[in-house]
């Protein structure tokens, strides 16, 4: 979909040029791989004794709860980033001033902060101004306010991707500005903004491993802490990580594989043709082209 705004299409030699090239760095690729697998081999990062601690029963049960806490803490996140988000996009795009202008304070101001610094700042000194949480408490706090800032800008820019049309139509029906929102516009959006969403609750997933540098406790740490508590204690660092890298990966696969049921059930349901968008620079794109089409016509 972005293809033509960024570059021109490929001619026949190019696309030569690009296949030639993508089989030499297949090929360097595949030759680094065999000598990092030589070089674990050599140093006995392969040996059995390594792995096994990590098969027993003990060790299991220890690390799922640490994916329970991780999942718990990224999906009570999520929710409240998701509904946080849609409101400071409904904000920025409402017709009273100050409203707008207060909901653009908050996108810019939690996009521009690192969520690290918000996670510090959360723990370190929001209990001195009397708020006191759990320590999971101030994590998801800080995830929300980063999250739901750059949602707010995925959700407006996928509103806003929209054909003028599509508004104009609504309201010459009868409907208010907000009713058009909530039965016309956000509806038809929601297409455009799930792969981009989904995007970001994966970036959400993993940066609930941050919670480190809060010291959470024994019962309250999440995967990626647990899993170096472990390779402390069995003196296999490399071996405890891999395997949670392997359980991210994994969690975060059937993510994208549900944002992507969920596009082509929609897309059957409408009839609709398929939709690409990877972020937010994406969806600019879409509302570029759509400003562009209204332009022209």
């Amino acid at each position: 979909m972005t293809a033509p705004v960024l570059a021109d299409a490929l001619g026949p030699r190019a696309r030569r040029r690009v296949a030639l090239a993508s089989v030499l760095a297949g090929a360097v690729l595949v030759l680094l791989v065999v000598a990092v697998v030589l070089r674990l081999q050599d140093t006995g990062q392969l040996d059995a004794s390594r792995w096994r601690p990590l098969a027993e029963p003990s060790t299991a049960r220890f690390l799922l709860g640490g994916l329970v806490n991780t999942l718990k803490v990224a999906l009570i996140a999520m929710g409240l980033a998701i509904l946080v988000g849609g409101l400071m996009a409904l904000g920025r795009l409402a017709r009273n001033g100050p409203v707008r202008w207060l909901s653009g304070v908050y996108v810019e101001f939690f996009r521009a902060v690192p969520l690290l610094l918000l996670i510090l700042f959360s723990a370190l000194a929001l209990p001195k101004y009397g708020l006191r949480l759990p320590a999971f408490g101030y994590l998801i706090l800080a995830l929300v306010a980063y999250n739901s800032a750059v949602l707010g800008e995925i959700f407006r820019a996928g509103i806003l991707s929209l054909e003028r049309g599509q508004t104009e139509a609504a309201l010459a029906i009868g409907l208010g500005y907000w009713q058009s929102m909530l039965f016309v516009i956000i509806p038809q959006a929601v297409r455009r903004m799930v792969p981009a969403i989904v995007s970001q609750l994966v970036t959400l997933l993993k940066d609930t491993s941050l919670g480190f540098v809060i010291g959470l406790s024994l019962q309250d740490r999440e995967l990626l802490r647990r899993a170096r508590d472990l390779g402390e204690f069995y003196r296999n660092p490399l071996q405890s990580l891999v395997v949670v890298a392997v359980i991210y990966i994994v969690i975060n696969f059937a993510l994208s594989r549900l944002a992507r049921w969920l596009e082509v059930r929609q897309r059957r349901r409408y009839s609709a043709g398929a939709i690409s968008v990877a972020g937010v620079e994406d969806l600019a794109v879409v509302t570029a082209e759509a400003g562009g089409r209204m332009g022209g016509s």
